[in-house]
């Protein structure tokens, strides 16, 4: 049910994670499909260690994708901008980004997501993950504490939190 996708087998679904994701954030102003499909997808693909699993059965499910960050991209220069100068040098650089999870509304809150964001980071090399997400007290937020990542910091200033995890795993090794 859940596979890894390659660059080129995550494009060659791109149309159909584009559905999902607008069905997942609908409403919420980043959820335009034709622009993840034409445009976050295609680029984040490029992106050192792209990693994208998916979960699937007659359809897609849902996915969840990241990448290797570095300064000099859009979010880890943003995050940067808005938290301290210690912990920017600390977490930012070399980090793998959990860009996005999303799963279709008739599927969640079976499990998927968990699934799917274990098998996103199992076995990554990087000793930091990052991502952001809501600041409430949402489905997301609290799957993420579930499964072992820390605040770190509550509000970045655009009503997103700023979540890291440890994994422990020397740098360079």
């Amino acid at each position: 049910m859940i596979a890894v996708l390659d660059r080129t087998a995550a494009l060659g679904i791109a149309t159909e994670l584009g559905e999902v994701f607008a069905a997942a954030f609908a409403g919420e102003e980043h959820s335009d499909a034709t622009r993840f499909t034409n445009e976050q997808l295609p680029t984040h693909a490029e992106r050192d260690d792209f990693r994208l699993v998916v979960a699937q059965e007659e359809s897609v499910l849902g996915f969840a994708y990241g990448f290797t960050g570095w300064p000099g991209q859009w979010w880890s220069d943003r995050i940067s901008a808005a938290i301290s100068a210690e912990l920017a040098a600390e977490w930012i650089g070399g980090h793998f980004e959990v860009v996005e999870l999303a799963v279709a509304p008739e599927a969640q809150g079976q499990g998927i997501g968990a699934a799917l964001m274990t098998a996103l980071v199992a076995g990554l090399p990087h000793r930091r993950l990052l991502l952001t997400t809501y600041v409430d007290d949402r489905a997301a937020p609290r799957l993420y504490r579930r499964l072992g990542w820390q605040v770190l910091v509550r509000d970045l200033g655009w009503g997103s939190a700023l979540y890291g995890l440890d994994t422990g795993v020397p740098h360079g090794e």
